[in-house]
């Protein structure tokens, strides 16, 4: 089949493009970092001629700098979804559309795990953003559109990921023997494999491509709770270091902690995560020992103010996002 994959060169849109390259299927990449506008219905709409599907990923995908920058992160999240949407009304046939949401939707949850159907009630701009382009993306459901949306949790594994999410920067500044200072080191995470993720993604892809209706809306999540001060101490023992580690506040726009159910994915997609954080983190230390360097900055989207860049290069603690 042939796809169009928004992000594409993300952390999450390069795994999942290699991947149905590698299974026979066309691949239309589409992404900033290709000099593709998310928010341009035009230029989505030739990217999308000839399409059996679109997987959008395309977003700004930071919260701290959907804090910063709240408009834009708006523009791009939202504005781009609908301009997808739109894309897609304008095909002939209309291809399925698969939606990546986030875990930031729930906010922070009255209780754990959480099941998808768990109020929404996201306490930040990029939670924000996220439930509103869901909230188009049922709206075309209801109008017939055939779509799926997968709510992801914290997705880590990838050489392409940003340096200051915390698996990388945990992990390297483990294997340097610098500090680690753990930003919420009591914050409850659910971290799965990208390798995980995108197969969660291919099933959903593959159910629509065959003739569903519609997919019900998952969140791909591991169900096992792990602190950052966990994922820290972790981090430092696998890179075999004496590294450090030390709690600072949590940020004020960070969610207390996530743990999914992840009963509804194995309903719905025969999925579950199969790769172990323990596991996840050697393969990862092995590809960052080979890479012989710490993972270069990701090009910022959409001219995001210098000072986020600056922040960005700075801030390699808790940054889950």
């Amino acid at each position: 089949m042939r796809l169009l994959v928004t992000g594409s060169e993300g952390l999450v849109g390069r795994w999942l493009s290699e991947s149905l390259r590698a299974g026979g299927h066309d691949v239309v990449a589409y992404d900033i970092r290709l000099g593709d506008d998310i928010r341009d219905p035009d230029n989505l709409e030739r990217a999308m001629r000839g399409c059996e599907g679109v997987v959008h990923l395309a977003a700004i995908s930071r919260v701290m700098w959907g804090e910063i920058h709240p408009r834009l992160c708006h523009d791009v999240n939202v504005g781009g979804t609908a301009a997808v949407l739109a894309a897609v009304a304008r095909q002939r046939p209309e291809p399925w559309l698969l939606f990546s949401s986030s875990r930031e939707v729930y906010g922070d949850p009255l209780m754990l795990p959480v099941t998808e159907d768990a109020e929404i009630r996201p306490i930040n701009h990029y939670g924000r953003s996220k439930a509103e382009s869901e909230g188009l993306i049922e709206a075309a459901r209801a109008d017939r559109l055939r779509c799926g949306i997968l709510r992801l949790s914290n997705v880590y594994g990838g050489l392409n990921d940003h340096p200051d999410r915390a698996v990388p920067a945990f992990l390297w500044r483990s294997l340097a023997g610098e500090e680690l200072q753990v930003s919420g080191s009591d914050m409850v995470l659910d971290f799965v494999h990208v390798e995980d993720c995108v197969k969660g993604l291919l099933v959903a892809a593959e159910m629509l491509s065959g003739g569903a209706a519609s997919v019900p809306t998952v969140h791909l999540s591991s169900g096992v709770p792990t602190t950052l001060l966990e994922l820290a101490r972790s981090a430092v023992a696998t890179a075999g270091s004496a590294t450090p580690v030390t709690g600072v506040d949590r940020r004020s726009y960070d969610v207390r902690g996530f743990v999914g159910d992840p009963a509804r994915a194995r309903e719905v997609l025969g999925w579950r995560a199969e790769i172990a954080l323990e596991a996840g983190l050697r393969r990862f230390r092995d590809d960052l020992i080979a890479r012989g360097r710490p993972l270069a900055l990701v090009p910022v989207p959409f001219a995001v103010p210098p000072d986020v860049v600056r922040q960005s290069r700075i801030e390699l603690s808790g940054a889950c996002d």
